[in-house]
């Protein structure tokens, strides 16, 4: 991969952070849900939101 520069480096860090905020108010959401349907679509949408911050946090570490 080539190099980011700063701009790119600075979004890169927002989504990050967007995406674990998501992940953490998705999985609160889930323990909050009582319908089992509900509470498993917030599950996979925090696990989505869990892979798509380490895939771009991965993009950090190459």
């Amino acid at each position: 991969m080539q190099d980011i520069n700063q701009a790119e480096l600075q979004h890169l860090r927002h989504l990050i952070g967007a995406h674990e905020t998501a992940y953490q108010k998705l999985n609160t959401y889930s323990s909050q849900a009582v319908d089992p349907q509900i509470k498993q679509m917030f599950t996979k949408s925090a696990q989505d939101a869990l892979n798509t911050k380490q895939k771009l946090m991965s993009f950090l570490n190459n």
